[in-house]
């Protein structure tokens, strides 16, 4: 089954993660404007983190990301986080959802929750954007490119943000925070290549930003809608990984579809890119950092080797939570079997970097 399948659309609410829809409908008609039941609720079959609701009214619908329940790691789905950013951002005119309401009382479906518009459009599971006509698609691609830099060129000061992301190097922070989680996670097991990123990576660490950017953290074809017939990029989605950073952390990490090999994840690898019309990393590179005033990306291979220990990461701690049985995707069991390849993929580009 493709990750198009597997991700799009809703379904009945898991078993584990069912409310009490009294509850959430007496909230909604208290905290949102315009609100009028009687409400339905379906769950998003995408998502792995923070399971993600449908709520269906006869006048509009909505959408609910909540903390999932259950045992969880400190600091992890804190929603009111991403409330906050993309109610700031929206602020700013950056596409994202409409914010409607956060909701930290546990007492209303169990756990933090907030609700935001349901924006129309389309998801591209695929960064091969197969639903595109080939001519079309340097179009999308210049699209997120735009967008991604937009996002960098906001002034946190500006936004409200100034206090968003936590002082200090913002690699070594981030090394520290995953390899700390990734050690942490006993019912995760251990990854040899992962063990090998955690001592190299925090040697080998290059300067930071002089100045700090909002950061989406997770920024794929996958976390964003587009218009429904336009290459336009209606709101960008999932801000949990999102905090103040070094906004080529972000690009590089988004960069990583050219280095993934096909088939997993949203990977471009091994593909012929100019037959599907796809423009080349290369390419992609420059139109960023003519967008950002850079002159080409110093220390790309060590950005790509810290993305994809990243993203293992974040698959480890997947497989935690499918360990734990709390994992919000009916199919994170099957997304866990990438772990190690993604492990192997990173110390590769470490390689590349220097490392022996």
């Amino acid at each position: 089954m493709d990750r198009s399948a597997q991700n799009i659309g809703t379904g009945e609410v898991r078993s584990a993660h069912r409310f009490d829809t009294e509850r959430l409908h007496q909230w909604m008609a208290r905290e949102v404007d315009g609100y009028a039941g009687p409400l339905a609720i379906e769950q998003f079959k995408g998502g792995q983190s923070n399971p993600t609701y449908k709520l269906v009214t006869p006048g509009r619908s909505y959408v609910l990301r909540r903390k999932p329940p259950g045992q969880l790691l400190p600091g992890a789905h804190a929603v009111d986080r991403e409330y906050r950013v993309i109610t700031a951002l929206g602020g700013q005119g950056f596409p994202v959802a409409r914010t409607y309401g956060l909701c930290l009382d546990d007492s209303v479906i169990g756990t933090p929750f907030y609700v935001m518009e349901m924006v129309e459009g389309r998801i591209f599971w695929e960064a091969t954007f197969p639903e595109v006509p080939s001519a079309e698609r340097p179009a999308y691609f210049d699209a997120m490119n735009a967008t991604l830099a937009a996002l960098h060129a906001i002034d946190p000061d500006a936004a409200g943000l100034s206090d968003y992301g936590k002082p200090g190097n913002y690699f070594a922070r981030q090394i520290g925070r995953w390899s700390k989680q990734y050690e942490s996670d006993v019912e995760a097991g251990r990854v040899a290549a992962m063990d090998r990123l955690v001592e190299w990576l925090p040697e080998n660490v290059p300067e930071d930003e002089p100045r700090p950017r909002v950061i989406h953290g997770d920024y794929r074809c996958d976390n964003m809608i587009f218009h429904p017939s336009e290459a336009r990029v209606l709101a960008v989605l999932d801000w949990e990984l999102s905090t103040l950073g070094h906004p080529l952390a972000d690009f590089s990490y988004h960069l990583m579809m050219y280095r993934m090999p096909h088939g997993m994840s949203a990977g471009l690898g091994g593909l012929d890119l100019a037959a599907l019309n796809i423009p080349s990393e290369a390419d992609y590179v420059a139109a960023y950092c003519r967008r950002t005033g850079r002159d080409g990306i110093p220390d790309l291979d060590f950005y790509m080797a810290f993305n994809l220990f990243r993203l293992a990461g974040i698959l480890h701690g997947i497989k935690g939570r499918v360990a734990r049985g709390n994992a919000a995707s009916a199919h994170a069991a099957a997304m866990v079997e990438g772990l190690e390849p993604l492990a192997e993929l990173a110390w590769a580009q470490a390689v590349k970097a220097g490392a022996s």
